[in-house]
């Protein structure tokens, strides 16, 4: 009797288990609530067979229902997977429609925020889908639209390669710590080839002359979209700042380089394509924006991580002359002699096209095009690289740096005190791999100019060291370098270094500041985060002003002070003080 009361016990502990692991997996994985309903229906037919027939039972037919429950429970998931939708341009309720706008390709409406205050107009087409034969082409002007176009759903993010929802869960509980249980995101984001399309937030209500940002997102030119609420324009727009950002081709789509390609396209161009499509957008907005409300004469191009490296590359590109007056870059740059990431040589641009080519078993460009998009989204990771293409990129940035050739008149830049956090979660260095891990990215006289700055006695030196190091050598290093480029216009930068719930100071961990996006009821920041965003953001809007974020009694920044090595510290305490990854600088300048 005592047996058997205890296996009754055991396996409604194990059965309690089974729902909550059940429900863990349709939340996280965001399933339909059919699932949720045929999943309780499974369970609860499931616990009335062990309560009253299971004892009668032989150990083959119990063993046949469990088997039938794990395989009804995973139809239940197929049949429940989360549908594809477009992300709304309000979350939540919205206030109402916008008044009509008339662009050059036709008329459009947006919606309004649930206050009333901002403005905001999504999936605006700036270029024709870059699908078929204009694969690989230089982005092409949007056809006009008949009607009224209703631009109130972002358009999908750019082709490429997508996590299980379930993952995405996980990163928002394990990186973000803001993962909130709901039944309104049982969906997947869409993603399309057919993304060139841009997005506007503005303050409600008649405007004239305002001050335009236009963003680009980061995410290694392979993955990224322009919905994230970090970066989201509804906060600065409330600061009276118009924001645009856009979807622009990535991975092969759009960095791939072929000399078949250079030898169609009428500039003679490969490469570039997304870089190209920023240019493009660029454009769309000089021709549009005062529509709006906007000053097409005072633009500020911003973008953060791969963004930031386009940006820099932008501010020497022939092509972008004229279309901003100002720049602001966040945790990356591609400026240095030989940029750490996002760029490469036209030689091996085409040597990764060739191999591309290879290994897909295709020989042509007409045989490239004609693949479906999925069979080679795979390919992103081999193509996430401006390089010079002679049309868009003439020559390094650096070149033309070291020339006094740039399109910027004044710029913002900085980057976080944990950048490599994220980048080393999983490769965390120790005593026994440290040398190792210096020796393999630097040359043997530099590892020991390294070692020797950076010694290391205990794991947890290693680990600080490694980190440190990583976040010279991949982020900071482009930025002392640009910092000292500066040739007689004024640069500002800093390091933004302030702890919180969620991401604190690791990479992008500073765009809900500068943005002005913190949740209003999130518990993660507090109210010293508040005060610091309020800064941020006015430190910002004026930039995006006047190409000066000092004002209104603001801890001071100055300028140019690259030769020095000192920056804007930007946390609870507004300082400015040295770089402190300096020390590392001397070593990468010989690289």
């Amino acid at each position: 009797m005592e047996k058997k009361r205890s296996e009754g016990i055991l396996w409604r502990i194990l059965f309690f288990l089974a729902v909550v692991i059940s429900a863990a997996v349709l939340e996280l994985g965001k399933h339909t609530v059919i699932g949720w309903i045929l999943a309780a229906l499974l369970l609860g037919g499931y616990y009335l067979i062990r309560s009253r027939c299971w004892n009668k039972w032989k150990t083959g037919r119990k063993l046949l229902v469990q088997v039938g429950m794990l395989a009804a429970f995973a139809a239940i998931l197929w049949a429940s997977w989360p549908p594809i939708r477009l992300i709304p341009a309000v979350k939540g309720s919205s206030a109402g429609s916008t008044g009509v706008i008339h662009v050059a390709q036709g008329d459009l409406t947006g919606v309004l925020t649930g206050d009333g205050q901002v403005e905001v107009y999504t999936g605006i087409p700036y270029a024709q889908p870059p699908v078929g034969p204009l694969r690989w082409k230089e982005p092409q002007p949007a056809d006009p639209w008949e009607g009224v176009l209703k631009a109130d759903h972002f358009a999908p993010m750019s082709m490429q390669t997508q996590n299980l929802p379930i993952y995405d869960s996980l990163v928002r509980i394990i990186g973000y710590h803001d993962y909130e249980i709901s039944f309104s995101d049982n969906c997947r984001e869409a993603a399309s080839e057919d993304s060139l399309y841009l997005n506007i937030w503005k303050p409600a209500g008649k405007a004239e002359k305002l001050p335009v940002l236009v963003y680009v997102h980061g995410g290694s030119l392979q993955t990224g979209q322009p919905w994230y609420e970090a970066y989201s324009g509804e906060g600065l727009a409330r600061k009276g700042v118009i924001v645009v950002n856009m979807g622009y081709r990535l991975g092969i789509f759009g960095f791939f380089a072929d000399r078949e390609l250079a030898a169609e396209s009428p500039n003679g161009t490969t490469g570039n394509y997304g870089l190209l499509d920023q240019i493009c957008a660029l454009e769309w907005v000089r021709d549009n924006i005062a529509a709006f409300g906007g000053d097409p004469e005072n633009v500020t191009l911003a973008g953060e991580s791969a963004g930031a490296a386009c940006v820099t590359a932008l501010c020497t590109s022939p092509l972008a002359k004229g279309l901003f007056r100002r720049v602001i870059a966040e945790s990356s740059t591609v400026t240095a002699r030989h940029p750490a990431h996002s760029f490469r040589s036209l030689e091996d641009a085409l040597k990764a096209g060739e191999e591309t080519k290879a290994r897909i078993g295709v020989k042509s460009i007409e045989g490239l095009r004609e693949l479906p998009a999925e069979r080679i989204v795979g390919e992103l990771s081999a193509h996430h690289h401006l390089t010079v293409d002679g049309y868009s990129l003439t020559e390094t940035p650096w070149e033309s740096y070291e020339k006094g050739v740039f399109n910027e008149e004044a710029r913002l830049h900085g980057f976080n005190g944990q950048e490599s956090e994220a980048f080393i979660l999983f490769d965390q260095a120790n005593l026994s791999n440290y040398d190792g891990k210096i020796r393999g990215l630097f040359s043997p006289q530099e590892a020991e100019q390294v070692l020797a700055l950076f010694p290391a006695a205990t794991d947890a030196e290693a680990k600080r060291n490694w980190a440190d190091i990583y976040s010279a050598f991949y982020f900071t290093y482009g930025h002392a370098v640009w910092e000292r480029q500066a040739a007689g216009i004024p640069s500002y930068e800093y390091l933004f270094t302030r702890k919180n719930g969620s991401l604190g100071d690791w990479h992008s961990g500073e765009e809900v500041y500068f943005y002005g996006n913190i949740p209003e009821k999130s518990g993660l920041y507090n109210e010293t985060d508040r005060k610091l965003s309020e800064t941020m953001q006015q430190y910002f809007v004026n930039f995006i002003r006047t190409g000066d974020p000092n004002g209104n009694g603001l801890p001071e920044w100055p300028a140019n002070t690259g030769i020095e090595n000192r920056l804007l510290i930007l946390d609870e305490d507004i300082r400015m003080e040295t770089d402190p990854f300096a020390m590392l600088y001397p070593v990468l300048d010989r690289n």
